[in-house]
């Protein structure tokens, strides 16, 4: 996984530097944002899961650096608390389980805007993320038994997170408002993670071979400028 660490590092130094073409720009802007997540976990061997509904927020910083032709360039950091897990869809009986996973994490994004500087745009971001697990939590109703999952796959019950450390590519869509007061942002954002939380060991029959994060989310952000 460490190739993919080093592509994650180059996308977030040469995409900015890419846009450095047209009428210079100094708009900093700094807000928060909130919203919510739809993940799953991508295990190999498989889990049938339900989409994985939770919170996540934070701050967020913008920088517009350049203006070419009727796109606007910029790069964007957040800082989130970013809840994650999944929920397992068990077809066999009553039994419930779902595993809560709280992560700070950092995007690092290319921002581009395109549309009138006053007003509504449409924009696209996409960059790499790094993230931290912070804790976790499993959820299992009250006559749980995990030695009635028909397709044997159990050892995941019990079993915390061996990585806590996640890198992934994230890209999102959506509409920005303009007004006197701020602009807000209305955002929908897809994340891939490179890399597993199980740490990989082909070795050993109990473990995952994949356990890697994929989450959709739709967030509203909320921007003030500092200087234009």
């Amino acid at each position: 996984m460490n190739k993919y660490f080093l592509i994650l590092l180059l996308l977030g130094i040469s995409i900015p530097a890419a846009a450095q073409l047209g009428e210079q720009k100094n708009n900093l802007s700094f807000g928060f944002n909130g919203g919510v997540n739809n993940n799953q976990v991508s295990f190999l061997p498989n889990i049938k899961q339900k989409g994985y509904m939770a919170y996540t927020g934070g701050v967020t910083a913008r920088y517009i650096s350049e203006k070419y032709f009727a796109m606007i360039c910029g790069v964007q950091l957040e800082l989130n608390y970013s809840q994650r897990g999944w929920e397992e869809k068990i077809e066999d009986n009553a039994n419930t389980y779902s595993r809560t996973m709280n992560y700070l994490e950092v995007p690092f994004l290319a921002h581009l805007a395109f549309g009138k500087e006053k007003g509504t745009q449409f924009f696209v971001n996409a960059g790499p993320q790094i993230a931290f697990l912070l804790n976790e939590k499993e959820h299992y109703s009250s006559d749980w038994d995990a030695s009635k999952r028909p397709n044997g796959i159990n050892y995941q019950y019990g079993k915390m997170a061996d990585n806590r450390f996640d890198y992934g590519l994230v890209g999102g869509a959506g509409f920005e408002i303009k007004t006197g007061v701020g602009n807000f942002l209305l955002e929908g954002r897809y994340y891939l993670g490179l890399s597993d939380f199980y740490t990989n060991n082909k070795a050993n029959i109990n473990n995952f071979e994949k356990s890697s994060n994929s989450t959709l989310s739709a967030r509203l952000t909320y921007l003030f400028d500092i200087s234009k």
